[in-house]
């Protein structure tokens, strides 16, 4: 029996030649690195992305969308937390108490709404540019009582200036983003 299957063998190495014994060789190893190589790194991409889709809150790839009522319930959270019985002319005049309190002398700031995409949801959005000037320690605490108090609201970008060296008064313009949810 083996001296049948070694003739075989043989006489196909005759058939095929150089040429067909080098392809048969690169068709082995093809199938070798297929197995040693490509199919663990698939096997990992696999274990990959259902860990990204569970972190994400999303459905894994392959798998319809639509479906996430963990998602779901995060954003009705978020807008639960930005829903509140104030308006935003109610949250202004906090932040104008919260000036007078601190010592913080506050000049005529604007605000206006910002212009919503189309497919912006709920959130509305009021940009507030606020002229303020007062010692560093007034403006500190202004910026924390106000973050503390009014927690809709986000400061995007602060501009110090100081007039003169020994001045002990600061001058800044604080601009700012107060979130609320459409009624």
């Amino acid at each position: 029996m083996k001296k049948r299957v070694l003739e075989k063998l043989l006489s196909l190495r005759n058939e095929l030649g150089r040429t067909g014994l080098a392809a048969l060789g690169l068709l082995v190893a093809a199938a070798l690195f297929y197995k040693g190589a490509l199919e663990p790194l698939q096997a990992r991409n696999r274990l990959l992305s259902s860990q990204l889709a569970s972190h994400a809150g999303r459905a894994a790839p392959g798998q319809p969308e639509g479906g996430n009522p963990a998602g779901a319930g995060k954003l009705e959270t978020f807008y639960s937390y930005l829903s509140r019985a104030e308006t935003p002319t109610d949250w202004l005049a906090k932040l104008y108490g919260i000036g007078k309190a601190t010592g913080v002398d506050l000049q005529s700031g604007s605000y206006r709404t910002q212009a919503a995409a189309a497919n912006a949801g709920r959130l509305e959005r009021y940009e507030i540019v606020l002229p303020v000037s007062g010692s560093y320690l007034q403006l500190r605490d202004f910026l924390r009582r106000t973050l503390t108090e009014i927690p809709v609201l986000s400061l995007d970008q602060m501009t110090l200036k100081r007039e003169g060296r020994n001045d002990g008064a600061v001058q800044a313009e604080l601009r700012m983003t107060l979130h609320t949810v459409k009624p």
